[in-house]
């Protein structure tokens, strides 16, 4: 079986040649087994010297496959170049910043030997802070009371797909990808285990926290239209509210008079009102952002450099 390592790399110079030496090593020990090994590296727009080191990979392992951005696409392109360029019978998806543990590779690897089309690895979240882990737990309770899929929580890009569950993926066309859901969303037997997480070996992450509220954003606007019914079922009900308030001031004018005007009462109530609007205005203008993307029909990405032998293939 060959088996195709996919990473994507933003900015990794320092601890790519190690990731890659640590994936080869797992080789070599499945290699017994029947297994050989690929490695797609997908450089997105790095500033640093990654494609440098991805070309000398290139040079000293005849495995290695490298694809460059023009610039700065994001991961979800990463992720998409990544799979396209793939060949083998099975895909690990995994970060090589090395938060990802090549070892766990045989294991995933054994799984679906067994017959798993997906191998997922869930990570405790041992080190985190209480604040990030209760806030992580709240928000995927949140997302899968809302979205069509199940979401797990700790369960990343860190994964083994089979050929038939690539292709499923490579065959949803959309323009705003989150992969995390599209895995979910194609299905297929499913198997998970857990790992301890391992700590970044350098640098930073470059997720910053308006990232990964955006990220959240897309992750809940992707695979649902609630927020939409919701806005329809806020207004019926401030439509009610309306009118039981009007019905209340009608019945006291009739039977007290009218006393001094609410101005108090108006003010909030237009106030609260005018937020209320804006907000389902501004859910709908999310959706049709999305929609506006969808018919530009733009690539997802485009390529700078590459050492594939069918360059164009990689090009939506």
């Amino acid at each position: 079986m060959l088996i195709s390592i996919v990473a994507p790399c933003y900015n990794e110079e320092d601890v790519v040649g190690r990731f890659h030496d640590r994936v080869r090593e797992v080789a070599e020990e499945l290699l017994p087994l029947g297994h050989d090994m690929e490695f797609v590296y997908v450089d997105d727009g790095s500033r640093d010297r990654t494609l440098a080191v991805l070309k000398q990979l290139a040079e000293d392992d005849t495995r290695v496959r490298y694809v460059s951005f023009s610039r700065n696409f994001g991961k979800e392109a990463a992720l998409l170049a990544g799979l396209r360029h793939a060949t083998g019978d099975a895909v690990v998806v995994m970060d090589a910043d090395l938060q990802h543990p090549p070892e766990l590779i045989p294991r995933m690897v054994e799984l679906r030997e067994q017959g798993h089309d997906q191998v997922l690895a869930r990570r405790t979240r041992t080190g985190d802070g209480m604040a990030r882990t209760l806030t992580a737990r709240l928000y995927y309770r949140i997302v899968n009371r809302l979205v069509d899929v199940e979401l797990v929580d700790g369960v990343g890009d860190f994964r083994l797909l089979s050929r038939r569950v690539v292709d499923a993926v490579l065959g949803l066309t959309e323009y705003n990808r989150f992969s995390k859901g599209l895995f979910a969303w194609v299905g297929f037997p499913t198997a998970t285990f857990e790992y301890e997480n391992a700590v970044r070996e350098h640098g930073r992450s470059s997720w910053s926290l308006r990232a990964l509220l955006d990220y959240g954003l897309d992750g809940l606007l992707s695979f649902n239209n609630r927020p939409l019914r919701a806005a329809l079922y806020l207004g019926l009900g401030l439509l009610l509210c309306a009118g039981v308030y009007t019905a209340w001031i009608v019945t006291a004018a009739l039977l007290h008079g009218v006393d001094t005007p609410g101005y108090v009462t108006i003010i909030t109530a237009v106030t609260a009102l005018a937020g209320v609007q804006m907000i389902m205005l501004g859910v709908i203008g999310e959706y049709t952002g999305r929609i506006y993307y969808e018919v530009k029909r733009r690539p997802h990405f485009l390529v700078k450099a590459t050492n594939a032998e069918r360059a164009k293939d990689l090009v939506p």
